[in-house]
């Protein structure tokens, strides 16, 4: 793996690189690349939303963006990333949880953050598809924050497959306990109301819930204890975190990782990368910065889209390995 451009921040202050990195512009010309949607049907009770746009030439590869928390296919930071690997050759697949891209409707359950059937039967889907048209590709999952954790135990999950070639998560809470702990201190008083607040709308646009059901709910945890936990078996919020959070998976995987964290998230603790899977795993890097807020990895020089590069740059030279070898 050739060394990646060190990350020179646009800002130091990581309030500032996490706001302007969620509403920078990204005004990119897409009439290329027309976006086609499917509604893909994961269970009897679910179908979720994938917006798929090809690349010019040949493709090299498929790459699956994963959302983060209330997020979707037209957040800034999957517009941008789809945009850049588009130019470099992928076929670019916007994945969307359950009930998120407006398919509330078409989903009995909710999505949570370790959530994996879904994008197991999308994979396994791209798979069987590449295989029918006889045309192998690598295909890789790039997840940002809760999208970063949902890819990263997917992986665990598969340990050694055919499914994906190799996952790069960024800003990712692989200890849901301890950043559902980080987010509701006083610093994150902001985004944690705005989180609250889309998570309300999003769960009552579903017709399942009235406003009354979120009486005294003014947390993300507090939302995950009442609603999400509940709605999938989970004991409580505490027993959703512990069991669906990354870090216990990590040990699992088998293809190359790339995990791209600031020290200075504001959601999440650094000191949780500290886990002995991630330095105990020869197929994992981690590759910190000293500067980047919650997915704001806004760069002074060069490329403003820095994890954009350096994502691609990593799974491209996978893409190159693996279609020499394996691909034939």
């Amino acid at each position: 793996m050739k060394r990646f451009r060190p990350f020179e921040p646009l800002s130091r202050n990581p309030h500032v690189l996490t706001v302007l990195g969620n509403f920078w512009p990204r005004e990119f010309d897409f009439a290329a690349h027309p976006s086609e949607g499917r509604l893909i049907r994961t269970d009897p009770d679910t179908q979720v939303l994938v917006l798929t746009q090809q690349p010019s030439g040949t493709p090299v590869g498929e790459v699956v963006l994963l959302h983060g928390l209330e997020g979707g296919g037209d957040s800034g930071y999957i517009v941008s990333m789809a945009w850049h690997a588009l130019q470099s050759g992928f076929i670019v697949h916007r994945f969307h949880m359950r009930t998120c891209g407006g398919t509330e409707k078409l989903c009995k359950t909710l999505y949570h953050a370790g959530l994996t059937s879904d994008l197991r039967a999308f994979l396994e889907q791209t798979v069987q598809l590449q295989k029918a048209r006889d045309r192998r590709l690598p295909v890789f999952l790039i997840g940002f924050s809760l999208g970063g954790n949902v890819s990263l135990k997917m992986a665990g999950e598969l340990g050694e497959t055919e499914l994906i070639q190799g996952v790069c998560a960024i800003s990712t809470p692989i200890d849901l306990a301890a950043c559902a702990r980080r987010i509701s201190r006083r610093d994150n008083v902001f985004y944690q109301r705005r989180f609250v607040s889309r998570m309300k709308a999003r769960l009552i646009g579903t017709g399942r819930y009235r406003e009354s059901d979120f009486a005294g709910v003014r947390s993300v945890y507090e939302i995950d204890n009442r609603i999400t936990a509940p709605s999938f078996g989970f004991r409580d919020a505490d027993h959703y975190y512990a069991t669906q959070s990354a870090m216990n998976f990590l040990d699992k995987i088998r293809v190359p990782g790339l995990l791209i964290q600031a020290k200075d998230d504001t959601f999440i603790p650094f000191d949780i990368f500290h886990h002995p899977s991630i330095a105990g795993n020869p197929h994992l890097t981690l590759l910190a910065t000293d500067h980047g807020g919650h997915v704001g990895f806004l760069s002074r020089r060069g490329p403003r889209f820095w994890v954009d590069e350096v994502a691609l740059q990593f799974v491209a030279e996978i893409a190159a390995r693996e279609t020499s070898v394996y691909f034939r």
